[in-house]
């Protein structure tokens, strides 16, 4: 379909003028005779019923596309007005038009012309389509469609109840009480009002001289966290060591002392210190793996040799 999406205003638009129906044409088969004096309410919306009419009754083809063309570009400028309706909102009116315009094929492909005016199903359809661009699309962040629901209503509902001059700022509870919601749920949606759009971690907070950033507040990851679930899991392997080992390990790993020193202080090789600190970490470490532990002769005294 070769439709021109061109963003011109409404009052920018040619008049649609009547084109004769082309000889030999059974049953009004070309292009239809469209009167530019037959206005509904709006000055952007033609009357085409009988264009809706004819579109319903052809079949799949060249024909059919060419009505359907001429459709859309007669309501093109109704499509633009709707779009209007939402600029200000952080969008380009020009993106805009395009969704509106997608909205207005879609509605020109559903509607029905036995189901009344064209006019009364395309406004709610091409509002749809650029409400649902900006619930899907603008969200710097995406969030849950309840959330954004919560949001459309208290937003509506803030503007009505301070639309009157002078009218205060109205309470948690006031919003609540006018949108039929709790007031967690409106809390929820005035927190999505301020989610809209990001903001930079190098955003300075501060006006002052000691100007910080967003990325300046927020905390590093401690390295000790890693160490938290390997500590807790080996507790218990360590209270199963015999003492002189624990006593070993203590003195290897927390007095950072050799296995010379070691072995000097306890009067025993620097070799049977080395088999005694593999055994037992390899068991420590089979229990905290939720392993068995290593079965072995005991070490009282010194002269029995690891396993």
């Amino acid at each position: 379909m070769r439709i021109d999406l061109s963003t011109s205003r409404p009052e920018e638009s040619a008049p649609i003028e009547a084109k004769p129906a082309p000889a030999g044409s059974a049953g009004g088969s070309g292009p239809s005779v469209r009167s530019t004096a037959a206005r509904h309410p709006h000055d952007d919306a033609p009357d085409s019923a009988t264009d809706f009419a004819r579109l319903a009754a052809l079949e799949d083809g060249p024909e059919r596309d060419a009505v359907r063309d001429e459709l859309a570009t007669a309501w093109l400028p109704m499509a633009h007005r709707i779009a209007g309706r939402f600029r200000d909102r952080g969008e380009n009116i020009e993106d805009l038009r395009q969704v509106a315009a997608v909205g207005l094929v879609k509605a020109i492909d559903r509607f029905d012309p036995s189901r009344g005016a064209f006019e009364s199903y395309a406004v709610p359809t091409i509002t749809g389509e650029v409400k649902r661009h900006f619930r899907d699309r603008m969200w710097a962040l995406r969030v849950p469609r309840r959330v954004q629901e919560l949001r459309n209503k208290v937003r509506i509902a803030r503007r009505e109840l301070t639309q009157n001059p002078g009218a205060p700022e109205p309470t948690t509870a006031e919003i609540a009480a006018h949108a039929g919601l709790t007031e967690d749920e409106v809390s929820v949606g005035m927190e999505a009002m301020e989610s809209f759009s990001t903001l930079s971690l190098d955003a300075e907070l501060s006006s002052t001289d000691d100007n910080y950033s967003l990325a300046d507040t927020l905390g590093d990851s401690d390295s000790s966290f890693d160490v938290v679930v390997d500590r807790e899991a080996a507790k218990e392997g360590l209270r199963r060591l015999p003492e002189r080992e624990r006593n070993i390990l203590y003195m290897r790993f927390f007095e950072d002392m050799t296995q010379n020193r070691i072995a000097d202080q306890l009067g025993i090789s620097q070799m049977h210190v080395s088999r005694l600190i593999t055994r037992s970490c390899a068991r420590v470490r089979d229990e905290a793996l939720g392993g068995r532990p290593r079965s072995g002769r005991g070490d009282s005294g010194g002269r029995t040799e690891a396993v």
